[in-house]
C-alpha cells in the first residue's frame, strides 16, 4: 500500500514537474509553483487552519520555520522528495542468502 503511494507522490511530482516546464515556455520565463501556492489553490481554509493547529497542538517551531522552509520548496520537489523517501523505506529488502549445512561440495 504504502509503495502505491509512495508512486502516486512520485507521478504527481512528475506532473508538477511538466506543468512548471510547461507554464514557463509559456512565459517565457522561470515559472515554478510552490507547495504554499499549491495548498492555497487546492484548498486555501486548511492551510490557514494548519498555521494555528500545528503552533498550538504540537511546537511553534515546527511551523516556523520548519513548515513555512518546505512551503516555499517547489512543489515538485516536495512531492518527489516525500514519494522518493517513502518508496526508499518501504523498499523489498532481498532475503539473505541462506546456507543449506547438510549439502556439502
Amino acid at each position: 500500500m504504502f509503495r502505491f503511494i509512495a508512486l502516486l507522490l512520485i507521478l504527481i511530482a512528475l506532473a508538477l514537474a511538466a506543468r512548471d516546464g510547461y507554464a514557463s515556455y509559456q512565459a517565457g520565463a522561470l515559472r515554478i509553483m510552490d507547495a504554499g501556492t499549491l495548498w492555497a489553490g487546492l484548498h486555501q481554509e486548511s492551510l490557514q487552519l494548519a498555521e494555528p493547529a500545528i503552533a498550538r497542538h504540537l511546537h511553534p517551531f515546527l511551523w516556523h520555520p520548519v513548515m513555512v522552509t518546505i512551503l516555499l520548496f517547489p512543489a515538485w520537489l516536495v512531492f518527489g522528495g516525500l514519494g522518493i523517501i517513502l518508496w526508499l523505506l518501504t523498499r523489498l529488502r532481498g532475503r539473505p542468502a541462506s546456507r543449506d549445512l547438510f549439502m556439502r561440495d
